[in-house]
């Protein structure tokens, strides 16, 4: 029972000839609490910006948005945003997920700063006309940030090596990268090039995607929020819309694991701390040990929603694209 409704019980007894104390006792509640008069706030201003947030950002959560709201400068509690939350009823669709059993197996070889541990797998979607798309994946485990996401219908070993050679161009080249034994990671021309780049090649262990953790988080947040709410007409459209949702990734989207801090601020903070010589937060302290909240984040592939026509699928990331010019400034820079 909440306590408006044993105030309300109170004054019912009240009304019958029972005295304040005798009603309280009933009522299970103090004389305090039963003459309390809540002070309601306007709180239309906000009802309508987390109405909107949630209308731009579908598939996050309360404590997601309520960062969001903390990150435009304003003074408010979590509790309020999550009753708020509850009243509009915006609480995001939980999938039914399958059990699990628990293997006891951790990542080998945790990242310990950026560029140390890079992590890449493949991606599959398809356009509206029921072909394949493919989409390369490139993220640091370190910083999180996601480097690269390369779509195209085809992915031969050698357009795997021109993505990592523009990243390794872009960033410098990582200690290690982590990949599972698919043929355009265990090609002899990948091979090659990293050796000659001094790449250490880090396969995880067939049939144990856990040890690659960094990766399927970042797949699994992909799938959700890009790939399940677009529909692409052609192959150069889902570049676009991916490259969109991957700079959003990088400079908007607060990050649990990172504090609510976006992947691009937390390096430039780590960095900025580490070339001061300052004693800020390191790696134990702002990153956990335990990897990605698979349970909390969506880390497993899911699968994807009931089919929309093309015509109906203008999603958040095609509602944000980008303007023609850098369309195919980013189209012709990907390839």
């Amino acid at each position: 029972m909440t306590a408006p409704q044993r105030r309300e019980g109170v004054e019912g007894l009240k009304s019958q000839g029972v005295s304040e104390r005798r009603a309280c006792d009933l009522a299970c509640t103090s004389r305090s609490v039963a003459r309390y008069r809540p002070v309601r706030r306007n709180e239309d201003e906000l009802v309508e910006r987390i109405k909107s947030l949630a209308g731009l950002n579908p598939r996050y959560g309360c404590p997601r948005i309520w960062a969001l709201l903390k990150r435009e400068g304003r003074a408010v509690n979590r509790k309020r945003v999550h009753r708020l939350w509850r009243k509009l009823k915006l609480q995001v669709p939980r999938r039914r997920r399958k059990k699990r059993y628990a293997s006891g197996g951790q990542v080998p070889l945790r990242a310990q700063h950026p560029n140390h541990v890079w992590t890449w797998d493949f991606i599959y979607d398809t356009t509206a006309d029921g072909r394949t798309l493919r989409s390369l994946t490139v993220s640091d485990e370190f910083t999180r940030e996601g480097l690269a996401i390369q779509t195209g219908r085809r992915f031969p070993a050698r357009r795997a090596v021109e993505v990592l050679e523009r990243l390794v161009a872009a960033h410098g080249a990582p200690e290690h990268l982590r990949s599972d034994n698919g043929p355009e990671f265990i090609a002899r021309l990948m091979k090659r090039y990293l050796e000659g780049r001094g790449i250490g090649a880090r396969y995880i262990e067939p049939g144990s995607p856990w040890q690659n953790a960094y990766g399927e988080s970042f797949n699994g947040k992909f799938r959700d929020e890009c790939l399940n709410l677009e529909v692409y007409s052609t192959e150069a459209e889902a570049q676009v819309v991916h490259e969109c949702w991957r700079r959003h990734f990088n400079t908007e989207r607060p990050h649990s694991s990172l504090d609510y801090r976006t992947p691009l601020e937390f390096k430039a903070q780590w960095t900025a701390e580490r070339a001061g010589g300052g004693s800020g937060p390191g790696r134990e302290a702002s990153l956990p040990h335990t990897g990605p909240d698979m349970r909390r984040t969506g880390g497993a592939l899911r699968p994807r929603p009931h089919a929309r026509s093309p015509a109906a699928a203008l999603g958040f990331l095609s509602r944000r694209a980008l303007s023609s010019a850098q369309a195919v400034d980013t189209v012709a820079g990907g390839r």
